[in-house]
C-alpha cells in the first residue's frame, strides 16, 4: 500500500499545505484587498467521508455567509484542477457546505480545497483550506482502516492536551475511519473544570456556549458539531482521512426511543423526543461529509464498497426502533433496513464483509440500569431463546448461515471499552448460525468505563478485554489512558484480515489474523 501511495505521505501533505498557508498569511501571494480585516475563515477544517472507487464527499464551514469555490486535482500543486460550481454558504445550513466529487479515477489521490468569498463584500476572500484523500482500489490492493466511537462525553471536553486518540490513529496513515456512534454527546454538558478522584483538576480549556448545557435547539446541535471540530487533533485526521460516520443516542439524548419520557425532565421543555431527533439529525447531516440520498435524504444505513477485498454496511439501530421500555424490547432495523441489509450481503462480492453497528450484539445494555429493566441494546439479559429485537438479529443470523455468506464481521462500540467477542452455536441458545467475530472499540475521548455483563443467547466468548473495571460508575478521564480504537488490516497478497486493538499511547493490546474462507 505504501508502495502505491509514491512519495507524498499524509504528513508531508500536511506539512506542505500549511507551509502554504504561511506564505499566504505573510501576504507574499495575496491581493492587498484579500489581506484586509475580516475576510472569511475556515474555523472548523475539513472533512471527506463515504469514499469508495469513483467518488467521495467533501465538506466545510465558513464563519459567515460567502460564495465557496470548490477545486480539487490528482496533484498536490493543483495543476489541471477541476473546478465545480461554487456553492453558497449560507445561514440555512449554518454556513456549512458539501458536495460530492464525481467521475474520479480509482486508487487515486485526490486534493481539494475550498476559498470563501464574503457574500456582502468581494473584496473579502477567505484562505484557501485544503483536504486529501485516495479513492477505493479497483484492483486487489492492501486496505487498513481506523474505527472507533464516542467523543466529547462525561463533561470531558478539549482540555490542555487535546483529543490525542484522533492524531494517534492519524499516525497509522488509514485509508478511512469509522466513527461508530456517539459522535457528539448532546445531553453532556462541558464544564470549566472536573475534579478528579484523586485530587487533581481537570480544566477544559475550550467551551462553548452550546456546550455548557443539553441541546435543545437546532443551533445548539450544530454547536455540539463545532465544538468537537475546534480540536486540532480532530481536523488533522480529517484533512487527510475520510471519515465514514453512523450515529447512535447521544447525538440526541441518551437512550432515546419511542419510550423515552422528559415529562419530568426539566432540560426539555417540548417533551416529544422526536422533535430533538428531528434537529439532531439535520445537524448531523449538516456537519458530517456523509453521502445524501435524493431519494431517501436522511438516511443513515448504507453500503460503502471499498474494491474487492471489503465491503462495508452501515446499520442504524437507532432511527427506526421500537420502544426501549416495550416488553422484549422494540425492533432495531425496522423491516426496509432488513431487507437491504440481506440483499446486499447476498449480493456482495467483496472477500470481507464488516457490519458497522452502532452497538454490541452480546453486552446486555440496560435502559433503565438503576431497575435493571427494558433494553437499549440486542440483548435482552436472558440468555435463552431469542425473543424481541433479539429475534430480528437471529432471522439476519440465519439468513447468512443459509446463504453460505462468508468472511463476515462486526464492529461497534457504545461500551466505552474495548473488547474481542467471538460468537459460536455450540455456546448459544440459539444455534442457526455460523460462527463470527465481533470486536468492540472506544472511546475516542470520552469517560471509560464498563466491563457489561454478556447475555448468552448468541454464545459470546470473550477473547480479550479492557476496561476501567468500575462499571457503570467508573467514568475515567481520557488522561487515564484508557481511550481505544481498532486497526483493521486486509492484506492485498493473502487476503487475510488482520484486526488489532490499540489505546491512545498507540500500545497494542491484542491482536487476530482471520483467514478468508476459501471458496471467498
Amino acid at each position: 500500500m505504501a508502495a502505491l501511495r509514491n512519495t507524498l505521505t499524509r504528513r508531508s501533505f500536511l506539512f506542505s499545505a500549511g507551509a502554504a498557508g504561511l506564505v499566504a498569511s505573510s501576504g507574499l501571494a495575496t491581493p492587498f484587498y484579500a489581506r484586509g480585516y475580516g475576510r472569511p475563515e475556515f474555523a472548523h477544517g475539513v472533512q471527506s467521508g463515504d469514499v469508495d472507487t469513483g467518488s467521495g464527499m467533501i465538506w466545510t464551514r465558513v464563519d459567515r455567509p460567502a460564495r465557496v469555490s470548490v477545486e480539487y486535482s490528482t496533484t498536490e500543486s493543483f495543476s489541471n484542477a477541476v473546478r465545480l460550481a461554487d456553492i453558497d454558504a449560507t445561514p440555512l445550513t449554518d454556513c456549512a457546505v458539501k458536495c460530492r466529487l464525481h467521475n474520479l479515477l480509482p486508487d487515486q489521490d485526490i486534493f481539494y480545497r475550498f476559498i470563501a468569498t464574503d457574500l456582502y463584500d468581494a473584496n473579502r476572500v477567505s484562505e484557501p483550506v485544503v483536504g486529501r484523500f485516495r479513492t477505493a482500489p479497483l484492483r486487489r490492493r492492501s486496505v487498513r482502516f481506523v474505527w472507533s466511537g464516542d467523543t466529547a462525553g462525561q463533561g470531558w471536553g478539549i482540555d490542555e492536551v487535546g483529543m490525542k486518540t484522533y492524531s494517534t490513529m492519524r499516525l497509522h496513515e488509514p485509508d478511512f475511519f469509522i466513527h461508530s456512534g456517539d459522535t457528539i454527546y448532546a445531553d453532556n454538558p462541558i464544564p470549566d473544570e472536573i475534579k478528579l478522584r484523586d485530587g487533581g483538576m481537570w480544566k477544559n480549556r475550550i467551551v462553548t456556549p452550546e456546550k455548557r448545557d443539553v441541546a435543545r435547539t437546532l443551533e445548539e446541535y450544530r454547536g455540539q458539531w463545532k465544538y468537537n471540530l475546534l480540536d486540532e487533533h480532530v481536523r488533522r485526521l480529517h484533512a487527510e482521512c475520510p471519515t465514514f460516520y453512523q450515529w447512535d443516542d447521544h447525538e440526541v439524548l441518551n437512550n432515546w426511543s419511542a419510550s423515552t419520557d422528559l415529562s419530568d425532565d426539566p432540560r426539555y421543555p417540548e417533551k416529544d423526543v422526536a422533535v430533538y431527533a428531528a434537529r439532531a439529525a439535520r445537524a448531523f447531516h449538516e456537519m458530517t461529509a456523509i453521502r445524501t440520498l435524493p431519494t431517501e435524504p436522511g438516511r443513515i444505513f448504507r453500503k460503502i464498497a471499498y474494491g474487492p477485498l471489503l465491503d462495508v454496511f452501515f446499520v442504524d439501530l437507532r432511527s427506526y426502533r421500537g420502544p426501549n421500555q416495550e416488553e422484549g424490547g422494540g425492533g432495531l432495523f425496522g423491516w426496509r433496513q432488513a431487507d437491504w441489509l440481506k440483499r446486499e450481503l447476498a449480493a456482495s462480492s467483496a472477500t470481507w464483509k464488516v457490519i458497522a453497528c452502532d452497538m454490541p450484539i452480546g453486552l446486555i445494555v440496560w435502559d433503565d440500569y438503576s431497575a435493571r429493566r427494558g433494553s437499549d441494546a440486542i440483548a435482552d439479559g436472558d440468555h435463552g431463546a431469542p425473543k424481541g429485537r433479539e429475534s430480528e438479529f437471529a432471522d439476519l443470523l440465519r439468513f447468512v448461515r443459509d446463504n453460505a455468506i462468508e468472511n463476515l464481521v462486526w464492529l461497534t462500540a457504545d461500551v466505552h471499552y474495548t473488547a474481542a467477542h467471538h460468537y459460536d452455536p455450540s455456546r448459544a441458545a440459539f444455534k442457526d448460525f455460523s460462527p463470527f467475530w465481533e470486536f468492540v472499540s472506544g472511546p475516542l475521548h470520552s469517560g471509560t468505563y464498563g466491563p457489561k455483563e454478556l447475555d448468552m443467547t448468541f454464545g459470546p466468548e470473550v477473547r480479550f478485554m479492557k476496561a476501567s473495571g468500575g462499571g457503570i460508575d467508573s467514568n475515567l478521564p481520557p488522561s487515564a489512558g484508557l481511550q481505544f480504537f481498532g486497526i483493521v488490516d486486509i492484506s492485498g497478497q493473502t487476503r487475510q484480515m488482520t484486526v488489532r486493538l490499540m489505546d491512545r499511547q498507540d500500545q497494542e493490546l491484542w491482536r487476530v489474523t482471520l483467514d478468508p474462507a476459501v471458496s471467498a
